[in-house]
């Protein structure tokens, strides 16, 4: 006897879509070239506040001799966030990279505004923009020394300081702020949950006591309910802090829950900008990034 048939089994899609609405990487990339349009660089500014504290102009850079980023522009403003999202090989990562000195500059310019005005950073090596610049670049996962306790992890964070006895300081007041941390101080970092990891990362960027945060890739391996705790550190960094943040987000719609402002990347440029609340909103955004 030939069995029943089977019912269609559901199937996640670019994000979170059953299989009747499942289209490929490419097909989104495709689609999403359709959301392109000419932005301004004064509307990026005043999405900025017309005060950009981070800025990246006219930036073209990639790996070796493949240029990934085509003439991009961002604005982000003191105590702001932005996440930036788009299909896979968009860029995202790219931009954050770039920032920090990981790829090769082809043309335009990275400038911070510093006290005594702007400064062009672009050619600064990443330990010069962490020290000088005031920007800390927080990888994906698994970026802590497992073997090392979590003291020593956040003491490994203050490598560029002059006395270890500052970081051996600045290390206590992480541990002030998050008793989680501190309860596991003297613990191997590989004993760590997950979210314990992810947390310890952000604190040990933060010995340095940056402006600028790079944050790549926050929730990605995370159970919901550690993403959730992350999610709560970077808002408290920002909020309470004044810490600005540049985030790409695998969960586009977290992320852009989470940022002020975001930028749609596709193919190494620009296609959408708007206030996250926007984009949130944006029924062709909802579609191909958000799990509409």
């Amino acid at each position: 006897m030939s069995a029943a048939p089977q019912a269609p089994r559901a199937a996640g899609g670019y994000h979170l879509g059953s299989v009747d609405t499942v289209i490929s990487v490419d097909e989104v990339a495709r689609q999403a070239e359709a959301l392109r349009d000419e932005i301004p660089e004064e509307r990026l500014r005043s999405l900025a506040r017309n005060s950009p504290y981070l800025s990246v102009r006219g930036l073209k850079a990639g790996y070796g001799n493949m240029q990934i980023l085509h003439d991009f522009t961002l604005h982000v403003a003191r105590g702001q966030s932005l996440c930036l999202i788009g299909p896979n090989g968009a860029g995202k990562s790219t931009v954050l990279h770039s920032i920090f000195g990981f790829t090769r500059i082809m043309g335009g310019s990275v400038v911070v505004g510093l006290e005594g005005g702007d400064r062009d950073i672009t050619r600064l090596s990443p330990n010069e923009k962490l020290h000088q610049a005031g920007i800390a670049y927080i990888l994906q996962d698994k970026s802590v020394f497992p073997d090392m306790s979590v003291e020593e992890n956040l003491w490994m964070g203050g490598y560029l300081l002059a006395k270890p006895a500052l970081a051996k300081a600045r290390a206590e007041k992480v541990f002030a702020k998050y008793p989680r941390l501190a309860a596991r101080r003297r613990h191997a970092a590989r004993v760590l949950s997950g979210g314990e990891r992810r947390l310890l990362e952000i604190s040990r960027a933060l010995i340095m006591e940056p402006e600028v945060l790079l944050v790549d890739e926050p929730s990605i391996g995370l159970e919901p309910r550690f993403i959730d705790m992350v999610f709560e550190i970077l808002a408290d960094l920002q909020k309470s802090e004044g810490k600005t943040i540049v985030m790409v987000e695998q969960n586009a719609k977290r992320g852009l829950e989470f940022a002020d402002l975001g930028y749609v990347l596709v193919a190494g440029q620009t296609a959408l900008a708007a206030p996250a609340a926007e984009l949130l909103k944006n029924p062709e955004v909802e579609r191909l990034f958000l799990g509409g």
